[in-house]
């Protein structure tokens, strides 16, 4: 994530560091969530201007926004870890629909390669 405005790759990089997927995102019944980070680091992507963000469905790029204005009610329902686990999910789904899965599995063949050699 060296460039300045996000592309579809800056996404897929960030969601790979959690996993292969976010399957068992909702499989979680502990007090932590270890996808907060996460959801703060998408937060911070979504609030940058970039034609890739653009592309993606205003409402995501709404409530980033909002969340980082401290808008009370969106903290409120972003507090649920169920509804951040679902913004992650749906994001990531979009991502992966829109090229990601086509680059995360080149990213992970070319990891592959250069681990053989």
């Amino acid at each position: 994530m060296s460039r300045s405005l996000p592309e579809l790759e800056d996404y897929v990089r960030l969601f790979h560091i959690y996993g292969k997927d976010l399957g068992s995102i909702y499989q979680l019944e502990s007090e932590s969530d270890p996808y907060f980070l996460l959801f703060e680091q998408i937060v911070a992507l979504l609030l940058k201007p970039s034609s890739f963000n653009l592309s993606l469905p205003e409402q995501f790029r709404k409530v980033a926004h909002r969340y980082h204005r401290g808008d009370e009610a969106t903290l409120f329902h972003m507090g649920d870890t169920d509804n951040r686990h679902f913004m992650l999910c749906d994001l990531h789904d979009l991502i992966m629909l829109r090229g990601g899965l086509q680059l995360k599995r080149r990213m992970e063949a070319e990891s592959n390669d250069e681990s053989k050699n």
